[in-house]
């Protein structure tokens, strides 16, 4: 699109100062000039709606983040083996071995009475859960993956209470194991549970959780939360079997693996 050219003044020929234009001319560029301002606008309002506060695309991928439970696949959300480089007592290696995988559900009965209402604030549009074993198959640890119905703000609320209150360090807020039958699990219940680590994500829609006992039924007084039973020189029964690096070490993985889908989804071309 040409507006036209300039005036010349060479010498060469009669001069074409702007003054001279046709009024045709100058509609015409007003017009153009109108529409490509409106259309820079819209790509300019398009893209505001599109990003967040911390940056480009937060808006979207808080969105995809909310919609993997039914988007990947469950061998993807929960992988048969989970690489846990570094994530036991002394920075050892760890491997975790899927051997059950829950329905997906909704929240009913799925946690005790007092942390479901901890939660009810988020909602519940789906719960995922999978157990592990380590390659001992003397540690078992469900984790568990909680989509809520809250927006972004609604997330932040609910993870402000958490820190604020220390809502994760409380044990009376532990997590459900989820026990399979016929699993090495079976015998993973309230009793049975030794350690817990408890996420609320603010980029996500999501509560990632594990908690993790022994694999032989052996039943827990108090459970301790994985913080406490990684420190240094931590002397519990769940300290020194590494249950609180079991919990923290998978709870973990899952919440980067959950960023980084989300993200890679929602990444631009360059």
């Amino acid at each position: 699109m040409s507006f036209g050219e300039p005036g010349r003044y060479d010498g060469g020929g009669p001069s074409r100062p702007f003054a001279r234009r046709t009024r045709a001319q100058v509609v015409a560029a007003a017009v153009c000039l109108v529409l490509g301002a409106g259309l820079i606008g819209g790509a300019v309002t398009g893209a505001w709606l599109a990003d967040g506060p911390e940056g480009p695309g937060t808006r979207h991928a808080f969105t995809v983040a909310g919609d993997l439970w039914h988007d990947v696949p469950v061998d993807q959300l929960f992988p048969p083996t989970v690489q846990g480089g570094g994530a036991g007592p002394g920075e050892a290696d760890r491997v975790w071995t899927r051997i059950a995988v829950a329905p997906d559900s909704g929240c009913k009965g799925a946690f005790d009475a007092l942390l479901t209402r901890v939660l009810t604030p988020v909602g519940c549009e789906r719960l995922l859960r999978a157990t592990y074993t380590d390659a001992t198959r003397s540690h078992v640890t469900t984790v568990g993956l909680l989509f809520t119905e809250a927006d972004a703000a609604g997330m932040k609320a609910l993870a402000g209470r958490f820190d604020r209150e220390r809502l994760d360090r409380r044990g009376d807020l532990v997590p459900l194991p989820y026990a399979a039958k016929g699993t090495a699990a079976e015998g993973f219940g309230r009793e049975q549970r030794a350690s817990w680590a408890i996420s609320v994500l603010t980029d996500a829609p999501v509560v990632v959780y594990a908690v993790s006992g022994w694999s032989d039924g052996r039943t827990v007084d108090e459970p301790q939360p994985a913080e406490d039973a990684m420190r240094a020189g931590a002397t519990t029964a769940p300290a020194q079997a590494g249950l609180g690096h079991e919990a923290r070490g998978l709870a973990d993985r899952f919440e980067r693996a959950l960023r980084k889908r989300a993200g890679s989804a929602t990444e631009r071309p360059s």
